[in-house]
């Protein structure tokens, strides 16, 4: 746990993810060929090793290790973050490209490491006080206490504090290096001005739309031309129609045990309570008020000398009958305290600095410390409460065992039971088996492995194991969200080539698909044509029956209606002149030619007004695609060195349980 004095409480309007990953480094790690194939690491928990290019890189013992549940966990929140459906073959490509990502980061902190870039406690200690996720972390400046920071971050980031604090680490650590590698970027004026214009430029045109849903419709094929096609893609359609199975099952939970739904004894309580100590644990608590005169990191003795003497004077005026909370307000530097006369809430002291904590605990309710040193600089501290380290009694958490113990007593007893009757069913039959336990027997229809068996809660974990069982094999079991499921397969209709007739609204969607392109580039062309000839987007579009829109006044950073992105395929309007007209525009879902109707450039007024801003962010942009540059030609080098060793065995499944 990180020890932090709650200082500051600046609002950071940032996102988490500006925090922890790739966000705060825009390196883009490519696909580099070869990347893992220097050999194997016997470790499935290591994902990839990464050393010193040569001889001697691979003896220095001067490694970074990428860990395969990182990895497994970056992937999961990448599939969520782009709503990709779960499946074992979506997940192998993004832990690739997740474990590629992280080899990335693990070369370049290498590199910053030997540069001797490495992040300190108290650096670390200043970025989560004041930087984007302060917000989040010190509210109002108040820290949120060990327990509050460890909820936050298993929460919002799925990892432990420990790998929360070095991923923290590692972006500042890479900050730095992006710093060092791009210190020496400038741009010119010149450049400036022609980004501000390209920029600054604002544009109306009218437009008209050839939507390709509509370009479908259009195509009307034959049946005879539909069965040709048919039969030209026979491929495609020969597992068109999936496997389905039908399979028996019956089902039960925690009412159908024999005895009844498990008793939950004292001594079960007492026995869990105690196998789970640490759960309940309260922490040595303080609270106080303190005044701050603060001391910047790497401060010269001069100015730690300085600091000191002026919080001496301070702490005179205490010692002379002086009210401490507005001398607080008169002399601390803490934001989050001093308008509240230097007072601070109950805070665990593992989230204090430790020369800060110990100071507070010394001190009996009331006093006052002398001056005392901390990573922040020189405070005085007033003890207001304090509360011992302790554990809480068995009384105070009885009532959320119970349910724990009723929940696995529950599952451990269903699950036996449900092997018990499987075995029953092996000898007698499902149907005999159920009728001796008052259980119904259900048939479903035949279902696809992705199907839903509507009378179950959770039917995914059955069907899983049905389409990975035989047909007539032994009765097995499978959970089902409220207790298990005993089934057995009855029947198998394999993947097939659909009949033409059951098929024929997918066959026709496909021909339409396969037609529609060349289609609307025809109409796009001739519409294009047309309109240039007449110099008038409208009347072309008018004998061609084509809609006509105008857009409002937009820049390269604006959304249009059927266009899209003015940074798209769009763009292309900001090279045309006022009155010009397009060629064909393809954004995919449509097709678009259009007239430029007004054209607004920057006047020399605004670029003078906005052109130290339009530098920073051009800078900014030149130092990204640098450090991009720097990092892809720096992973080529470690390749082509084999430098990076994967494990080759199986990856285990994702720790989030997807």
């Amino acid at each position: 746990m990180i020890r932090i004095l709650q200082q500051d409480n600046r609002i950071v309007k940032a996102a988490f993810a500006i925090i922890i990953g790739a966000a705060i480094i825009t390196m883009v790690i490519a696909l580099v060929p070869g990347i893992f194939d220097n050999g194997a690491s016997a470790d499935t928990t290591v994902y990839a090793v990464v050393h010193g290019p040569g001889y001697f890189g691979k003896i220095s013992g001067d490694t970074k290790t990428v860990k395969t549940d990182a990895v497994a966990r970056a992937a999961q929140q990448q599939m969520e973050q782009q709503r990709l459906p779960s499946s074992p073959f979506i997940m192998q490509y993004m832990m690739q490209r997740a474990g590629q990502q992280a080899v990335g980061r693990a070369v370049l902190e290498r590199e910053a490491d030997k540069l001797g870039l490495s992040v300190s406690d108290a650096d670390l200690q200043r970025e989560l006080m004041t930087g984007a996720l302060s917000t989040y972390l010190f509210p109002d400046g108040h820290y949120i206490g060990k327990d509050g920071f460890i909820n936050f971050v298993e929460s919002n980031f799925r990892m432990s504090t420990d790998d929360f604090e070095d991923a923290v680490r590692s972006d500042l650590e890479l900050q730095r290096l992006q710093a060092l590698v791009t210190s020496g970027l400038t741009v010119s004026d010149a450049a400036v001005r022609e980004q501000f214009m390209k920029d600054g430029t604002k544009l109306k045109f009218d437009y008209a739309v050839i939507a390709s849903a509509d370009v479908k419709k259009t195509i009307n094929p034959s049946d005879a031309e539909l069965q040709a096609f048919f039969k030209q893609n026979a491929p495609k359609y020969a597992t068109a129609a999936p496997e389905t199975r039908k399979i028996e099952f019956f089902s039960l939970d925690a009412s159908n045990l024999p005895g009844g739904k498990p008793a939950i004894l004292q001594a079960d309580i007492q026995a869990y309570y105690t196998s789970h100590q640490a759960q309940y644990k309260t922490d040595e608590e303080v609270q106080t008020r303190h005044i701050l005169i603060p001391v910047a990191n790497g401060a010269d003795a001069a100015t730690d000398a300085a600091a000191k003497a002026k919080a001496a004077d301070v702490l005179k005026q205490l010692k002379a009958g002086g009210n401490f909370a507005e001398l607080a307000k008169k002399y601390s530097s803490d934001p989050g305290s001093k308008d509240k006369g230097g007072e601070l809430p109950m805070i665990a002291t593992a989230g204090l600095d430790p020369a800060y904590a110990k100071a507070a605990m010394a001190l009996n309710p009331g006093q006052t410390s002398d001056l005392v040193r901390s990573q922040l600089g020189w405070h005085i501290i007033q003890t207001i409460k304090k509360q011992p380290a302790g554990m809480k009694s068995l009384d105070e958490v009885k009532d959320t065992i119970v349910p724990i113990l009723a929940q696995q007593k529950s599952g451990a007893e269903e699950q036996a039971f449900a092997q018990k009757l499987a075995d029953e069913a092996k000898k007698n039959g499902m149907q005999k088996t159920a009728d001796a336990h008052g259980m119904h027997v259900t048939t479903t229809d035949y279902i696809a492995k992705d199907g839903v068996i509507g009378n179950l809660a959770e039917s995914s974990s059955l069907l899983t194991q049905a389409f990975s069982t035989a047909k007539g094999a032994p009765p097995a079991f499978a959970a089902t969200g409220e207790g298990f499921a005993v089934f057995q397969v009855d029947d198998v209709k394999p993947a097939h080539a659909p009949a033409f007739a059951d098929a024929k609204a997918q066959i026709l969607n496909d021909y339409r698909d396969q037609k529609a392109p060349d289609l609307l580039n025809a109409q796009l062309n001739k519409l294009a044509a047309r309109a240039k000839v007449l110099n008038d987007l409208k009347k072309a579009a008018a004998e061609m029956n084509v809609p006509v829109k105008s857009s409002d006044l937009v820049t390269k950073d604006s959304q249009v209606p059927d266009l899209g992105s003015m940074a798209g395929p769009g763009a292309v309007a900001f090279t045309l002149a006022k009155g010009q007209i397009s060629g064909p525009i393809n954004t995919g879902p449509n097709g678009v030619v259009l007239q430029v109707t007004d054209k607004e450039e920057p006047t020399a007024d605004e670029i003078a007004k906005g052109f130290g801003p339009a530098r920073d962010k051009l800078l900014e942009t030149r130092r990204n695609e640098l450090f991009n540059t720097y990092a892809e030609q720096l992973l080529a080098t470690y390749t082509k060195a084999g430098a990076i060793v994967q494990s080759q065995k199986k990856a285990p499944a994702s720790p989030l349980g997807n």
